[in-house]
């Protein structure tokens, strides 16, 4: 699979990204190399490959999943510019 200009253009379009015209042949390029890269990748038999969390041997921490506050909220409205009764205080927007 090869990118042109145009596809190139489409996808820096959808990425929001500003490429200017000059730049299209370098981006179309570097989407070429990249698609190389996963053509190589695909050629790499994985059958009985487990998936990993990391490259060590490790199980993930576990916790016991309970609902809480956190017990934060002296720490977090000790920043806040003016609380009242345990919330953040802010002015009326609205009349």
């Amino acid at each position: 699979m090869s990118i042109d200009l145009e596809t190139a253009a489409k996808v820096a379009k959808l990425a929001r990204i500003a490429v200017p015209q000059e730049a299209l042949p370098a981006l179309a390029n570097e989407f070429n190399t990249i698609l190389g890269f996963i053509e190589q990748l695909n050629e790499v038999d994985v059958t009985g490959v487990e998936p990993m969390t990391s490259v060590t041997p490790m199980r993930l921490k576990r916790r016991e999943d309970v609902v809480s506050d956190g017990n934060q909220q002296a720490a977090v409205l000790s920043n806040a510019p003016d609380a009242r009764e345990g919330f953040f205080a802010v002015p009326k927007v609205v009349e």
